[in-house]
C-alpha cells in the first residue's frame, strides 16, 4: 500500500478534520464528533431538513453535498462502513427546524438499519421523518426490482432537486415526493478498471487483470454484470448508455441531465472523451441535454473507472435541477 496518509485508522477522522479546517465558514461539527457534520449557516425556521450519510472513501459523497440548496447534515462512517444510528439521530436533532426531516441516502444494508433506528428515535421526540432511498445502479438488480438496487452517483441529482425544493419551503411530503420522483427517473451504470485499497485493510478490494475491465461494478467493488477485455472508450460508453436507455426509455424530444463521474483515479481528459460520446449518442436519439456535469462526484478512493448517470427531466424537475446551490464541493448558479 502506497498512500499519503498518517495512521490508517485515522484516515477518515483526519479527512473530516481537514475539511472543517478548510471550510469552517460553511460546515461545522455537532458535539465535536467528526461523525456529525452540518451546515454552519443559521437554520431557517420551518424549513424541511435533509440529512444523508454513509461510509467514508467516496468524497465528495456524502459530506460534499451539505450546503445551501442541498443537504443540511451528514453522518460520516469509517471507510466503506455505515455510521451509527446514534450519530444520525444527533445530526437530525441538530438540523431540525420544525418542518420535519427527510432521510436521503443510498440503498445499503447498514445504512438502512441505522437510519431506520434514527428515524424511530426522532419520532419518539415527535420529529416527523420521511425516507427516500436512492436506487439508481442498473447493474445491481434487474428491471422490475428497482427497489433492490444500490445508490451510486445518482445521489447527486436527488440531493440537488430535494435540496432546492426544501429551500422553497415546500412541505415534507412535497420534498420527499420530489426526491422520489428524481430517483424514479435516474439511472446509472459504472465501469471499473482497477481496485482500490481501504487504508485499514492495506490490500486491494478485488483483483482484475491489467487488460480487463468490469462493467457494472459497484463503488465498493461489488460484482458487475460483465468482466471483459479492455474496450475502447466509445464502445464502453455505448454499452453503458444502452443499458441505461433500455432500463429507462426516453422518447425523442425528451430532456436529460447527464453526469459523467470519475471514480477516483480517472483523468478528467478521459471523462470528457466519455461525455463527448454520450452527447453524440443522445443527440442521435433526439434527447436534449439540459444540464451536464463532468468530474468527480461519487468516488471509491483511488479506483480507476467511471460512471454515467441520466436523469429524465420534465418541467418540474428542470426547475429544481436548475436552482442555485452551494457547498465547498459543489456549486451551481442558475
Amino acid at each position: 500500500m502506497k498512500k499519503l496518509i498518517n495512521r490508517p485508522e485515522d484516515f477518515a477522522r483526519e479527512t473530516v478534520e481537514g475539511i472543517i479546517a478548510a471550510h469552517s465558514d460553511q460546515l461545522k461539527l455537532v458535539g465535536d464528533s467528526w461523525h456529525r457534520m452540518v451546515r454552519a449557516d443559521e437554520k431557517k425556521e420551518g424549513k424541511v431538513a435533509i440529512t444523508t450519510g454513509g461510509g467514508s472513501g467516496h468524497l465528495p459523497v456524502f459530506l460534499g453535498y451539505v450546503g445551501y440548496g442541498l443537504c443540511d447534515g451528514v453522518t460520516i462512517g469509517n471507510v466503506f462502513a455505515s455510521p451509527s444510528a446514534e450519530d444520525m439521530y444527533e445530526v437530525d436533532k441538530a438540523v431540525h427546524s420544525g418542518a420535519g426531516i427527510l432521510h436521503l441516502y443510498g440503498r445499503y444494508g447498514g445504512d438502512i438499519m441505522n437510519f431506520g433506528m434514527a428515524k424511530d428515535l426522532c419520532e419518539m421526540d415527535d420529529i416527523e421523518v420521511r425516507e427516500v432511498l436512492v436506487t439508481d445502479d442498473v447493474a445491481s438488480a434487474p428491471k422490475g426490482s428497482e427497489d433492490k438496487r444500490r445508490g451510486v452517483a445518482g445521489l447527486v441529482f436527488a440531493y440537488k432537486t430535494a435540496g432546492a425544493a426544501a429551500e422553497e419551503m415546500l412541505s415534507l411530503d412535497e420534498v420527499a415526493r420530489i426526491a422520489q420522483k428524481t430517483v424514479d427517473n435516474t439511472r446509472t451504470m459504472g465501469v471499473a478498471l482497477t481496485p482500490c485499497i481501504v487504508p485499514e485493510a492495506g490490500k486491494a478490494t478485488f483483483s482484475i487483470g491489467d487488460d480487463e475491465m468490469e462493467i457494472g461494478m459497484g463503488i465498493h467493488g461489488e460484482p458487475g454484470i460483465e468482466r471483459t477485455k479492455l474496450k475502447v472508450l466509445d464502445e464502453t460508453v455505448d454499452v453503458m448508455l444502452s443499458r441505461i436507455l433500455e432500463d429507462l426509455p426516453f422518447a425523442s424530444g425528451d430532456s436529460a441531465a447527464v453526469l459523467v463521474n470519475g471514480l477516483g483515479a480517472t483523468p478528467k481528459e478521459e471523462l470528457y472523451i466519455a461525455y463527448r460520446r454520450a452527447a453524440a449518442m443522445l443527440k442521435d436519439k433526439g434527447i436534449t441535454i439540459h444540464r451536464k456535469y463532468v468530474g468527480e462526484f461519487a468516488t471509491s478512493l483511488e479506483m480507476a473507472g467511471m460512471s454515467v448517470s441520466l436523469l429524465r427531466l420534465d418541467d418540474e424537475l428542470k426547475k429544481y435541477i436548475d436552482a442555485p446551490c452551494r457547498s465547498p464541493f459543489f456549486e451551481q448558479s442558475r
